[in-house]
């Protein structure tokens, strides 16, 4: 099979954003391990613990489990869990078992993301997240919305370093016949995990996302600079300006349109990923109109690479032994993470060093 099912453990993966993370018990999958997440009542620190009860797995986000000050109350049989995973109380003894405590795990919050990391807590370095800044920097008004995809989530890493599938599957939102057609430059480094893929369109079709969320009439200087960060973090700097309107010698774009594109892709299960997405803006930021016109628009497009997606996955699924794929330049960016996600789980235990 050409896409990893294997994953990268001593990694940081995003489990949930910021805002749905609160005194109400959230559950979630990252890497087949159930987890809950909850903030502690007094500073509201994140806290992300394992999802089933040692007595008799009984799930810890759902009800009628509940939170007494910063203590799980198992639902079912009463069994209580601090923020460390440790087990206070059991019913009907005094004595607390010495096994009875439920996996806690490293937890970074930034940049409105919260980071876990599944594997070995003693090589969890909250140093090593990467940053998606503008997701909450001032001056950055951001939508935002998560799927699940029941696909491998390497198929999903696939769709998003090879744009060129925006003029056919997403024609009349974000694709043109110019994406597909201007060549692709891809950097790789391999030894922070990072690709970057870049089209640089000089005179192309402005889209509808951009032509009605903007007001730009006619045709468009358009930037997509990819950014994608092993396993997890995917950034599209995206620019667009009128025709005529370069950029600068520091490759800034005065006059033009900056839009900030972040994907978390985070692997549920086995054949199973979330698909956190956000469109991060630095123009019209008191425009609720605008904001709900990106925030739908994106939707739709993020559901047609859902459907795209989930149908490869069964198709995959029924080809037969020996298949080869075909791949050509534009699947440059993506072979090459395919490359960097095999060695993360090869190598197991050594976290991407990264540049801060």
């Amino acid at each position: 099979m050409p896409h990893i099912t294997a994953f990268a453990r001593n990694q940081w993966y995003v489990a949930a954003y910021s805002h749905e993370v609160g005194r109400e018990l959230l559950g979630r999958t990252v890497l087949g391990e159930p987890l809950v997440l909850y903030r502690t009542e007094g500073d509201g620190t994140p806290v992300v613990l394992n999802d089933r009860c040692v007595h008799r797995r009984y799930p810890l986000s759902e009800a009628p489990t509940r939170l007494d000050g910063d203590r799980i109350v198992c639902g079912y049989h009463g069994f209580t869990y601090d923020t460390t995973g440790t087990c206070v109380y059991v019913p009907g003894q005094k004595r607390v078992p010495r096994t009875a405590r439920v996996a806690s795990y490293p937890v970074v919050e930034q940049d409105s993301l919260v980071w876990v990391w599944i594997g070995d807590p003693a090589l969890a370095d909250a140093g090593s997240v990467p940053r998606a800044r503008h997701l909450d920097s001032p001056g950055w008004v951001t939508v935002r919305g998560m799927e699940p995809i029941d696909c491998d989530h390497g198929l999903l890493v696939d769709n998003l370093l090879d744009l060129s599938h925006e003029t056919y599957l997403h024609g009349g939102y974000i694709g043109t016949p110019e994406v597909a057609e201007t060549p692709i430059t891809t950097e790789v480094d391999e030894g922070a995990g990072i690709v970057r893929v870049s089209r640089h369109m000089d005179d192309a079709a402005c889209p509808p996302f951009y032509a009605q969320s903007t007001g730009i009439d006619g045709r468009i200087t358009r930037w997509q600079d990819i950014e994608y960060h092993a396993p997890c973090l995917y950034l599209l700097h995206s620019r667009i300006a009128p025709v005529g309107v370069l950029p600068g010698a520091d490759g800034s774009d005065p006059g033009g349109f900056h839009t900030e594109i972040t994907y978390a892709i985070t692997p549920s299960a086995d054949g199973k990923v979330y698909d956190f997405w956000a469109v991060s803006r630095d123009w019209a930021t008191d425009d609720a109109e605008v904001s709900e016109f990106l925030r739908s628009n994106n939707h739709t497009v993020v559901m047609q690479d859902v459907d795209a997606l989930n149908l490869l996955q069964r198709s995959l699924g029924t080809e037969r032994a020996g298949y080869q794929e075909l791949s050509i330049n534009i699947d440059t960016g993506g072979l090459a993470a395919r490359r960097i996600l095999a060695r993360l789980v090869e190598e197991g235990d050594k976290p991407v060093e990264r540049v801060r």
